[in-house]
């Protein structure tokens, strides 16, 4: 049973608390199809963004009964937060992660799946990723965002760090501020490996609605600085997290446990 965290929370966010890992990854598995049927309903495509981490093992369920029938897969373009400016076939790929963990046991479209260029510079994959989206606008698989002109996804699905960051972008680091780029990189990040490429702030809150999950006790300070009432006048990146559309947290109740 899910239960609403009783704080003063802006109407567009939500705080939905799991008793434990299976329920939550129950809980995210048909928050995902809802949206995939919603989607695919109104306009015949969905769009959805991954992140790595356990993040992709909380979204099992979706590899299996009813939604790996149910779901629309051939409709799906996959795209990803960030990703390690890594082979894909590295340990630290997050295409290899999603790929071994939920794409490769459900019928999306390869064609469909867009992958950055692994054999790019961090500088150079980050571009090539830019100019593949702006393309997708184009070509009319992405909208723009009539409030502020960046691609607007579907759905995008976030992890945090201890740190309270997200994508691959972290606490005090100049990229929190960039307004212009669609997709930057980032050579000196502190969790290793540290040449990555990662969406923006701007992309990222153009999105329609935003699931950020966290699960087991790692994450719990940020967890609570990031939605309680810590006192902390310092932001982490989460927090700045305010899409245009629909937050929702997805917490285990260890994760939850400071609240």
């Amino acid at each position: 049973m899910a239960e609403t965290v009783p704080a003063t929370v802006p109407a567009k966010r939500k705080v939905e608390v799991l008793g434990s890992e299976e329920e939550l990854a129950a809980a995210l598995a048909k928050y995902v199809a809802d949206l995939s049927d919603k989607f695919v309903r109104e306009k015949g495509l969905f769009t959805v963004v991954l992140s790595g981490g356990y993040l992709i093992d909380l979204l099992r369920k979706l590899a299996e009964p009813p939604y790996v029938e149910s779901v629309e897969w051939s409709k799906w373009h996959v795209f990803w937060l960030d990703e390690r400016v890594v082979p894909k076939t590295h340990p630290d790929s997050n295409y290899k992660l999603a790929s071994d963990g939920l794409l490769s046991k459900v019928p999306v479209v390869p064609e469909n799946v867009y992958a950055i260029n692994d054999t790019l510079s961090a500088e150079g994959a980050a571009d090539d990723y830019e100019a593949c989206l702006r393309y997708l606008v184009e070509s009319g698989v992405l909208a723009p965002s009539a409030a502020s002109k960046f691609p607007k996804f579907d759905l995008m699905l976030l992890g945090m760090g201890p740190d309270g960051h997200v994508a691959s972008l972290f606490p005090g680091h100049p990229l929190l501020e960039e307004k212009e780029r669609w997709v930057t990189f980032i050579k000196d990040s502190p969790k290793p490996p540290p040449q990555r490429i990662t969406f923006t702030f701007p992309v990222i809150n153009s999105s329609e609605y935003i699931a950020l999950v966290v699960a087991g006790t790692g994450e719990v300070d940020a967890v609570h600085t990031a939605l309680g009432n810590s006192g902390d006048a310092k932001k982490l990146p989460a927090q700045m997290v305010t899409p245009e559309g629909e937050l929702t947290w997805f917490l285990d109740k260890d994760a939850a446990s400071k609240l």
